[in-house]
């Protein structure tokens, strides 16, 4: 689409400008245009504002009816709409027109009942759980009060007998450790049932755990080697290679979680100090961390010319796609070590997003370095869960082992 094409398109320089910045090449930019005038077109002849229209719900209506034109017959056009109108709208808002949210806001989950409601409070403010482990437990609240609801009585009423016949029937579909950890949030249950004077007896002592030994998988890690060559592997000639390359290198320097590379702000980088400020997720501790001179350069470079422009997020890694946001999960983290794996041919039964972290932990019990400095590292509260990485760390333990007779 030539320049003089768009000159009813309202911002449409503006909008073209942040794509360029961002990447997108002139063959896309042409068939995002191409179906950004056919909508606008469309709002016009109805009589509405194209600007207040630009909102998922309508555009995927509209793109509905797209589809019955001669060259819309697929749902991959369908796609391409929403996207290029997707692109539009984030593209405008960047050049700050004000636009209505691409997406419904969420609607608020309703409130919990008056008991549930002072469970997740007690756990909240007086044991000062996290709040991921306070919506678990509210939930399995959640299914045990059904279960004495088929027993005919209320949660007031329940006995030993009870519990034991409910963990039993969770136990036939569950996992064992899934089984433990119900076991402790029927607990601390009935441990606040207890404590805020609704039954009169502590029940929570007659609920049969599982036993779990600590440690009885040794941790998931890969030889340093490996490591090496995933990291090798990345092409940082593109965006996201240079994204991907300084997200993992900081994970394994580092031995960071998928939570904590996710919590890294631009303000986490001290360039003056040479420092890393690292939140961690569960305890909320903050941790200085030195900012060594491979991982400055490749943060450096990921943030010159890696990184999106136009971001509304602080964040320090984000999505390499508009609009974007933070990484929302540790699946993106995921999905990139696995596909830089695949390239170096690293295989192992287990890439999840903390593998590295573990690598890290292993690398130093290997070279020596002292448990508890490589707990402080991590972030760990007791020394129990930094001893496991002494089972795995191969080149110390060598020197342990006996002659073979």
């Amino acid at each position: 689409m030539r320049l003089g094409q768009i000159k009813d398109l309202p911002h449409a320089k503006g909008a073209i400008r942040v794509w360029r910045a961002n990447g997108l090449e002139w063959s896309t930019i042409r068939v995002y245009l191409r179906w950004v005038r056919c909508f606008h077109n469309d709002c016009r002849r109805q009589g509405i504002v194209t600007l207040d229209q630009l909102r998922e719900d309508f555009v995927r209506h509209w793109a509905e009816r797209c589809i019955r034109m001669p060259r819309a017959r697929s749902a991959e056009t369908k796609r391409l709409i929403r996207t290029a109108l997707w692109a539009w709208s984030w593209g405008l808002e960047a050049c700050g027109v004000a636009i209505p949210p691409w997406k419904t806001p969420p609607v608020p989950p309703p409130p919990l009942p008056p008991l549930q409601e002072a469970f997740a409070k007690y756990r909240r403010e007086v044991r000062g759980v996290a709040e991921c482990t306070i919506r678990r437990d509210v939930v399995l609240m959640q299914k045990f009060l059904q279960f004495m609801q088929r027993r005919g009585r209320g949660i007031t009423q329940a006995r030993a007998a009870d519990i034991d016949r409910f963990l039993s029937e969770r136990g036939r579909r569950l996992a064992l450790k899934t089984l433990s950890r119900d076991g402790y949030a029927l607990r601390a249950i009935f441990r606040f049932l207890f404590v805020s004077g609704r039954i009169r007896h502590d029940l929570a002592d007659i609920v049969a755990v599982p036993r779990m030994r600590r440690g009885d998988r040794p941790p998931r890690s890969l030889p340093w080697s490996d490591v090496l060559r995933i990291l090798k592997a990345v092409d940082r000639k593109t965006r996201s290679g240079r994204r991907d390359y300084a997200l993992l290198l900081v994970m394994a320097v580092y031995g960071l979680g998928a939570g904590e590379a996710r919590g890294l702000m631009l303000e986490s980088i001290d360039w003056r100090r040479q420092q890393l400020r690292v939140v961690r997720p569960k305890t909320g501790r903050l941790i200085y961390l030195p900012l060594l001179s491979g991982v400055s350069r490749s943060l450096a470079a990921y943030l010159q010319h890696g990184r999106p422009r136009n971001c509304t997020t602080r964040a320090l890694f984000v999505q390499m796609h508009a609009p974007y946001g933070p990484l929302r999960s540790s699946s993106a983290i995921r999905h990139a070590l696995h596909k830089h794996a695949s390239c170096a041919r690293v295989s192992a039964p287990f890439m999840g997003s903390h593998v590295l972290r573990h690598s890290h932990a292993c690398r130093q019990i290997d070279l020596g370095t002292s448990a508890t400095v490589v707990g402080d590292i991590l972030g760990h509260r007791r020394p129990e869960s930094t001893s496991v990485y002494a089972r795995v760390a191969l080149r110390r333990l060598r020197a342990l082992s006996l002659p073979v007779p």
